[in-house]
């Protein structure tokens, strides 16, 4: 080894490594550390083979590191500065740029966490960066550590993309779940405080849609035109991928105007719930409003009140009020019938 390499060597994780796996052909994948990762990039080897690296993006010598010892295209070092954005596959020069979002969820309540991966793929190397820990890198972790084969780099990112949409789907079919119960509660006439948990599913599932969902135009422009080291079988084992996780888009979009459409039933059963508490409130009114007035006249400390030295007077203003009251509350009930 040169002098580079038994320098980096003194500090494991100098330029941010946090795993690598070196790929033989006819190999399973075996992880190597900083330094076996260095050799293998300054040592030329079996032409077939290749290695991943998964860097993390918040070591202050991670870019630094990757200008002076990997050939990768300016766009990408761009595109680390760019923040989350959607998810988009595109070929530069002989690489293969990908941003893909990968969503970190939990349906305690409805909250999410959704963290970028940066991958550039080439004939011999996958280089992938992140900020945070990603839930789909990992499952692709246990797959190369448990023994799974893979020829070339461009089948990690296959394999990256349906993990993404496997974990995409578990987050489509617990929504699911909690959309029927508030549904059932809603078709069984128990409404409860549920507007503000659909609210907060349909703002989550509408980021996930943007973020998650693959650029059309990119995807089209890479499978018409892929890079020279793409094999027939690899174009066809991508679009695939993307035909899953578009799938798995369809049934997100699908879930959100149905969670919409629950909003907008419980809102006019809770409007229907206001017009007839506040019809209540108005026949009372109505039904008061007549006892109310003959009590304010009689009630007038003046002379000249009739009635007052009849007998009979208290049974009159009784049948009076009765009267009254009944072709008020009569046409206050016929208003009703009208709506």
């Amino acid at each position: 080894m040169n002098n580079s390499i038994v320098h980096d060597h003194q500090d494991s994780d100098l330029f941010g490594l946090i795993y690598g796996f070196r790929f033989l052909p006819g190999e399973r994948g075996r992880e190597i550390d900083s330094a076996a990762a260095l050799e293998c990039l300054h040592t030329p080897g079996d032409p077939e083979e290749f290695i991943w690296l998964h860097l993390n993006l918040a070591h202050a010598g991670c870019q630094r590191w990757m200008k002076s010892h990997l050939e990768l295209p300016e766009e990408f070092f761009e595109a680390l500065h760019e923040g989350s954005r959607s998810t988009r596959i595109e070929h530069i020069d002989s690489s293969l740029l990908a941003v893909v979002n990968d969503v970190v969820f939990n349906f305690g309540m409805v909250s999410s966490d959704i963290s970028t991966l940066w991958v550039c793929t080439r004939s011999h190397m996958m280089i992938s960066v992140r900020l945070q820990p990603l839930h789909s890198v990992d499952r692709l972790r246990h797959s190369v550590k448990r023994g799974e084969f893979f020829r070339l780099p461009l089948e990690l990112l296959v394999h990256l993309l349906r993990d993404q949409g496997e974990v995409l789907e578990q987050i489509v079919r617990k929504t699911t779940v909690s959309v029927d119960q508030i549904e059932d509660q809603l078709l069984s006439s128990r409404l409860s405080d549920n507007r503000a948990d659909l609210g907060a599913m349909r703002r989550v599932l509408v980021r996930l849609h943007r973020l998650l969902a693959l650029e059309p135009r990119s995807l089209l422009r890479l499978l018409n035109r892929p890079p020279a080291w793409f094999q027939k079988e690899d174009v066809q084992e991508l679009r695939k991928s993307t035909d899953e996780s578009a799938l798995v888009i369809s049934d997100l979009t699908a879930l959100g105007e149905r969670i919409k459409l629950l909003q907008e039933e419980i809102a006019a059963k809770l409007n229907e719930q206001s017009s007839r508490t506040l019809f209540t409130l108005t026949v009372v009114t109505v039904l008061a409003l007549p006892i109310n007035i003959i009590a304010g006249f009689f009630g007038m400390n003046v002379g000249g009140i009739p009635l007052a030295t009849d007998p009979e007077g208290f049974w009159v203003l009784v049948a009076l009020v009765a009267t009254f009251t009944l072709l008020a509350g009569r046409w206050a009930f016929r208003k009703r019938d009208d709506y």
